[in-house]
């Protein structure tokens, strides 16, 4: 079996992974707060543990793996777009949870084995937070029920941050009920109007990191093996799910391996607002095809910081306009029925080295090109197609991915014919107006001894 190795936050270096459960492989990646359309980030992070994800079933088998990501739709953020827009808080996270669906399918991001929704598990929390009321690592005050970091050796382990570099955090809230500044939230009020539910503390709504926590320990157990997200998340939200759930499991080490995608930047800065260089999914994928988007992401190695820039993307879509095309060419050869390359699954079973993937990649669309024989042709094409299929690539018809899904084709083949008539008739200067009408649309041509193909730009 092939081994797997990856950086692990936990212990700050790259080493073997050695699952809990070989026939049980299980994963926690946290997803998204559905208040708003999904951002380049929220994109990135998906695609990545999407490439984890692929892994682990290749080496494990696909019914061999569990792969948790959660909605989180009970948050402030929430709360504030329903105080902003007026619109029922049920209705902003059910539109937004389709949006982020969409979003996913577009990229090809498998569905994981479970998507759970925070406001399913809420019995679960309450009874989390009981847990470590009982263990003595939470107290009540202000109708509040905080975690308390100083019950709790060790805590920090995670980020490796000292008690100074944390309580200089931005997220970090002072507040004179608390013990330790440090201490953050497990259970808070709910005002009316606000979603709520009835706990043994009184009517109110879970804390942001009392959730993973429970949805995690639902569905994988108090200890599994890999979680993931943003490395943005490491502190102070994977920092206190550490903390809460492993003072509320005694014994448990909770997450075994901790797996954090790079900061996201746009052309070498950080994304925000305030910069105007702020892109939503739907923004980019206006303007390019989302399988160049997919490729993008994976061309820089997950664990480091990844630069978006739209001439990153054209180049993308460039270079899966030569991928197509060399299967475009072999259209008449049926594919072999083949396995991925071992080149391209062992350099991603060292720490997910997709960027040594592609590049294997682009060497098997060379092959495929220089195939000579229908036998040749369809061994590399199937090789081909295995080892894409790892990556999340290449699965569309070459015509699709050429030419597009929409309306449009049946008249675009009529001023082909047309073209071809005048050119015919010796009518360059109709032939070349009708190509030059076409370019303008974003349509190409290229001709050769067979006809002539088109595709969009």
């Amino acid at each position: 079996m092939t081994e797997i190795y990856l950086n692990n936050t936990l212990t700050r270096r790259k080493e073997k992974f050695t699952p809990i459960d070989a026939k049980k492989v299980r994963m926690y990646v946290c997803g998204p707060t559905v208040y708003d359309k999904a951002h380049l980030g929220n994109a990135r992070t998906a695609v990545m543990f999407d490439q984890w994800f692929r892994l682990l079933r290749q080496v494990y088998g696909e019914g061999q793996v569990v792969y948790v990501s959660n909605i989180t739709d009970v948050d402030d953020k929430i709360l504030k777009k329903h105080q902003e827009t007026g619109k029922p808080i049920r209705e902003i996270t059910e539109q937004t949870y389709n949006w982020y669906i969409e979003d996913m399918h577009k990229l090809n991001v498998l569905e994981p084995t479970y998507r759970p929704r925070a406001t399913e598990y809420i019995q679960e929390m309450i009874e989390l937070v009981k847990l470590l009321l009982q263990n003595g690592h939470a107290y009540e005050a202000k109708g509040q029920v905080l975690f308390s970091v100083d019950s709790m050796p060790g805590y920090g382990y995670l980020s490796g941050r000292s008690m100074k570099e944390m309580l200089a955090g931005a997220r970090i809230e002072v507040a004179d009920y608390k013990r330790n500044p440090a201490d953050f939230i497990l259970w808070k009020p709910s005002e009316e109007g606000q979603p709520g539910w009835d706990s043994p503390w009184g009517y109110g709504r879970p804390g942001w990191h009392l959730e993973c926590s429970a949805m995690s320990s639902k569905l994988l157990g108090d200890d599994f093996d890999i979680h993931g997200g943003g490395s943005d998340l490491i502190f102070p939200h994977h920092e206190n799910e550490c903390a809460q759930s492993c003072c509320a499991h005694p014994g448990s080490k909770f997450a075994h391996y901790w797996l954090h995608s790079g900061m996201l930047m746009v052309d070498g800065v950080k994304m925000s607002k305030s910069l105007n260089n702020f892109y939503l999914v739907d923004d980019v994928l206006a303007k390019y095809p989302a399988e160049a988007l997919r490729l993008l992401f994976i061309s820089t190695h997950y664990h480091q910081p990844f630069n978006f820039t739209f001439e990153g993307l054209a180049q993308s879509k460039q270079i899966l306009d030569k991928f197509y095309n060399a299967l475009r060419n072999a259209a008449d050869v049926n594919a072999s029925d083949e396995t991925a390359d071992e080149r391209i699954v062992e350099a991603l079973a060292d720490d997910l080295n997709t960027p040594l993937a592609i590049s294997y990649l682009h060497e098997l669309v060379n092959q495929l090109n220089k195939a000579e024989s229908a036998e040749e042709k369809a061994a590399a094409k199937g090789k081909l197609l295995a080892s894409a299929k790892l990556l999340g690539l290449l699965e569309q018809n070459p015509e699709t991915w050429f030419k597009g899904k929409g309306d449009g084709a049946a008249e675009i083949e009529a001023q082909i014919v047309a073209r071809a008539q005048a050119k015919k008739d010796k009518n360059w200067a109709l032939a070349d107006k009708i190509r030059d009408d076409l370019k303008a649309q974003g349509i190409v041509l290229e001709d050769s001894p067979t006809g002539t193909t088109w595709k969009k730009m």
